[in-house]
């Protein structure tokens, strides 16, 4: 039996849970995690109506984005053990129906933005989704500028939540979209760093500089990091927040960049997981501070 006969085949509950695992859940929540904080952010008054509606679409549009890239990566994705068992790769979901899915989540997402809050933040969530599926991905095999190509629509949420609250555009959203920007290098890199042998296999070339786990790589991860240190007063300076959470971003950002450096003199894959981990602590804790302050 072919594994498109066996996507087929599949029970009901079975299916479900392989179209849900095309989402990469996880993923998709701290994404749209990362939209409410600047959701609420930019919001006069917080409506949980508005803000479940705002998670709900953004999950759905980072869905179609995630199952953009799992089709065309597909024949990628069995060359690496992290993802050999994934729907596509493993037979349970065809390819034609990751398309459907992936269309109903962009469509009814982009109504939900659209609809319930602005054009703007549609335009900019489609825009996201173009980026991610059909410019980012295919470059992850051409090079590093795959990383930073990413890091627009990896950067995207919080202006795409400012945005929707405000229907406007200015400094304040782009102070939001600038610190995850940043963030992205670090965190990234780090990612590939651990994971650089199964990348290989499928192709990637994703660490900057000579593609190596060496001092060159590590100060390019330094140097981008060092940046979160000014960027994270910005919306102090701009009166979205107080000083409070200024210091806050201060001190994790100092916490995030020693990481750097400790990477930097172990030049390790157990030192770059830490500072994966560190990536996973500075950004949500940064935006809650942010909130509370301005609450």
């Amino acid at each position: 039996m072919t594994s498109a006969q066996e996507g087929l085949n599949l029970k009901v509950g079975d299916k479900v849970k392989a179209l849900f695992e095309l989402l990469k859940f996880r993923l998709a929540f701290l994404i749209a995690f990362s939209g409410a904080m600047g959701y609420s952010l930019g919001a006069s008054s917080v409506s949980w109506v508005k803000i479940v509606l705002f998670c709900i679409a953004s999950i759905g549009i980072t869905g179609a984005a995630n199952i953009i890239n799992q089709i065309l990566e597909i024949d990628l994705d069995k060359m690496m053990k992290r993802t050999e068992n994934r729907p596509l790769p493993s037979g349970r979901v065809t390819v034609e129906q990751a398309i459907i899915w992936a269309v109903f989540l962009g469509v009814s997402s982009l109504f939900v933005f659209i609809v319930y809050f602005n054009l703007i933040s549609g335009l900019l969530a489609l825009l996201s989704l173009v980026l991610y599926g059909f410019v980012y991905t295919p470059l992850k095999r051409v090079g590093p500028i795959a990383v930073f190509v990413g890091a627009f629509p990896g950067a995207f949420p919080p202006m795409i939540g400012w945005v929707a609250a405000t229907n406007h555009f200015g400094l304040e959203p782009g102070i939001l979209f600038a610190i995850q920007f940043f963030w992205q290098f670090p965190h990234f890199w780090a990612i590939a760093w651990v994971l650089d042998d199964d990348y290989k296999r499928a192709g990637f070339k994703l660490l900057p500089a000579n593609g190596l786990k060496d001092a060159d790589t590590t100060m390019q991860i330094m140097i981008y990091t060092l940046f979160l240190l000014p960027i994270g007063w910005l919306p102090y300076k701009l009166g979205m927040t107080g000083i409070n959470s200024a210091f806050i971003a201060t001190v994790f950002g100092v916490l995030f960049l020693a990481q750097t450096f400790h990477l930097m003199r172990k030049c390790s894959d157990k030192t770059a997981r830490q500072l994966m981990f560190g990536s996973f602590v500075y950004l949500p804790i940064v935006q809650i501070a942010f909130l509370l302050d301005k609450l």
